[in-house]
């Protein structure tokens, strides 16, 4: 059985829960290894704020190049079948031809860091002509009257009914902007993604 997917417990671990989702969308329940989970959240939220505190920063780029590997590295001796691949710089753009793109129209899933007020990850999940499916892990409800209005912008929809998929549609015009608006990428020396397959159902 897939799981549904997970929201943020705090105000910074939208790195590991959005890798955790990867696993929770890719793999049933049944054949997850608690070692993956373990082994996330050990390596994640690594980054140190202004003040010198751990975790408040999120988590850094060199954590997700180290957890990407270590998955390929744990697929291997233990015969599971994830696959991951990490990119940067140039190479993370979303179009349907992209490696991003054929990735996800490959089934596999990826994790992406864009803004939203500050660098953020989320995961995307689908491509569908000029729009991707992504759950945002930062719980927000369309309802609240204190919800920012940057929510309500062109290339920006809400979804509520796919709980093991996705809970935005951003358009990919949005996404590509080198601006750090709301799901915008940014500049590209800022840019990360990392792709994830399950090498049993979808093709590398």
């Amino acid at each position: 059985m897939k799981n549904l997917l997970n929201y943020q417990s705090s105000e910074y671990d939208c790195g590991p829960v959005s890798l955790t989702n990867a696993i929770r969308y890719l793999f049933d329940r049944e054949v997850i290894y608690p070692d993956i989970i373990k082994y996330i959240m050990l390596y994640c939220l690594d980054s140190y704020n202004e003040n010198g505190e751990i975790g408040k920063r999120g988590t850094s780029a060199s954590a997700m190049l180290f957890l990407s590997n270590w998955l390929n590295e744990f697929g291997r001796v233990k015969n599971f079948p994830v696959t991951c691949e990490f990119l940067s710089g140039r190479e993370v753009y979303v179009s349907c031809d992209s490696r991003i793109g054929t990735a996800l129209r490959q089934g596999g899933a990826v994790l992406l860091r864009l803004f939203l007020d500050v660098s953020h990850y989320v995961l995307l999940t689908g491509i569908e002509g000029e729009n991707i499916y992504l759950f945002d892990p930062y719980y927000e409800e369309l309802d609240d009257p204190e919800l920012d209005q940057e929510y309500f912008e062109d290339g920006i929809t809400f979804i509520t009914d796919q709980p093991k998929r996705a809970n935005r549609l951003i358009s990919t015009a949005r996404l590509n902007r080198l601006s750090k608006g709301y799901y915008e990428m940014g500049p590209y020396d800022m840019r990360e993604a990392v792709i994830v397959f399950n090498s049993e159902y979808s093709a590398p």
